[in-house]
């Protein structure tokens, strides 16, 4: 089993008044040669935006973008006639294909929200742009894996183009919970929302990453209440 790992205070940081923003990696003027990617995973951003705030209207393609609040909500809009909030708890995945032009701002005008942002490489390009939505309760997690998002439906999932898996679940003190491979050559990026876990021998605390290759199964120990994000996605080669 290979392991990189990525501590959260070593994440690129920019504070622009309005938006605070951690890159895992490298994005927009944080760059670290050693962190393009891992396998089809491009982006996996930690933004915190002030009330009524948020990203003007700006174009993406070929791309599979999710967005998850952790806390607050935030207000999407696109050129296509797509505007639907999306609250905690509730994750989007917007599949940019041949193209799309939208903007992002806090549906709140007084509280903050902060939102996960994951780009993932798409398995075929230009297709037909299409968004999806949905809630995931939080009581559907405890102690199980809840998948967000993967290639088919039947997983009760939102659809991703690319054979790709993101799931979540909340761990009390003491769990211990194995994720099994879904695909072959793919690999794990571990990502802790909240809490404190070990994998191996490996601690792992609040908004530390991990990624993980040459194994089909990990296996995570919570040595308190913890909230992990865990992305599974091809290796590319």
């Amino acid at each position: 089993m290979n392991r990189l790992i990525h501590r959260a205070d070593e994440r690129g940081f920019a504070n622009h008044g309005w938006l605070k923003t951690f890159h895992s990696f490298s994005f927009s003027s944080y760059f670290d040669p050693n962190k393009m990617g891992f396998g089809a995973l491009r982006v996996l951003n930690d933004d915190t935006v002030e009330g009524g705030m948020g990203f003007g209207s700006h174009p993406h393609n070929n791309m599979e973008i999710i967005s998850n609040p952790i806390e607050g909500a935030l207000a999407p809009k696109d050129d296509h006639d797509n505007e639907k909030v999306i609250y905690n708890n509730e994750v989007q995945i917007m599949s940019a294909g041949t193209g799309i032009v939208h903007s992002e701002y806090n549906a709140s005008k007084t509280e903050k929200v902060n939102f996960l942002q994951i780009w993932i490489l798409p398995k075929i390009k230009d297709i037909e742009p299409y968004y999806d939505q949905r809630e995931f309760p939080i009581d559907n997690r405890k102690g199980k894996w809840q998948t967000l998002v993967s290639p088919g439906s039947e997983m009760n999932s939102l659809v991703i183009n690319q054979d790709a898996v993101i799931a979540r679940v909340t761990l009390s003190k003491n769990d211990m919970i194995k994720y099994n491979a879904k695909f072959e050559n793919s690999g794990f990026y571990l990502f802790v929302i909240e809490g404190d876990i070990k994998v191996k021998d490996i601690r792992l605390t609040r908004r530390d990453g991990l990624g993980v290759t040459k194994t089909n199964q990990i296996s995570l120990n919570a040595f308190m209440e913890s909230d992990i994000l865990i992305i599974e996605v091809p290796i590319l080669h």
